[in-house]
């Protein structure tokens, strides 16, 4: 591994209790998930987002609105639904406004947590976006049983607990979107030497 190249244990990534689950009282299990798999936990605050903020948050990736709105259009299809709409754009609309609404209906708990794959891993246990399809042993597996079908009755974001950051360059801005540098944490964490030491030295006197 050449010198210039971080190691894979710097990776952060961004996530977010929605206030469905900090209603539901579970950041503590939320945050205890994380850190019994080993990662670090950098920075956290509570706040209540403005709309504004959600809509930059969802849209920081230009192709955000094709891509979600292609994804819902596909969705549909493989149940072997008709889509309520065919413009992938259109959709979209409908799906950021609300979840602006979701987003802004109470706090929600932003963090940053730090370790090898962070984002992956993250990813991992946190589970698919939609509760009912998600496995058991992952949070929206066990935590929750919303699904797309009671969402698309309800009109309303499918309510799924938490955001997770999906790719490394994803995380890099959504951490530069609800943080400021300042507000990030650099410190050393004793469990950190058993996770990375190469040799495991030091542990017998």
């Amino acid at each position: 591994m050449t010198n210039n190249i971080p190691h894979p244990k710097k990776e952060r990534t961004f996530t977010a209790v929605k206030p469905d689950g900090i209603q539901r009282s579970l950041v503590g299990e939320i945050i205890g998930r994380f850190e019994r798999v080993g990662l670090k936990l950098v920075a956290i605050k509570m706040l209540v987002p403005n709309e504004a903020h959600i809509e930059k948050h969802y849209t920081l990736d230009p192709e955000w609105r094709r891509i979600t709105g292609e994804k819902t259009i596909e969705g549909y299809r493989s149940k072997g639904m008709e889509p309520p709409i065919d413009d992938p754009y259109k959709i979209t609309e409908i799906i950021l406004e609300n979840l602006k609404k979701y987003m802004t209906s109470g706090p929600v708990v932003a963090m940053i947590w730090e370790g090898a794959h962070a984002v992956k891993i993250v990813r991992k246990l946190v589970g698919g976006t939609e509760p009912l399809t998600s496995d058991v042993g992952t949070i929206r597996g066990d935590y929750v049983l919303d699904s797309y079908s009671m969402s698309d009755k309800d009109n309303r974001s499918v309510r799924n607990l938490i955001h997770a950051s999906g790719s490394v360059d994803e995380a890099n801005k959504e951490i530069a979107h609800w943080f400021n540098s300042n507000e990030l944490t650099n410190y050393r964490l004793v469990q950190e030497e058993i996770i990375y030491d190469v040799n495991l030295d030091g542990i017998l006197e």
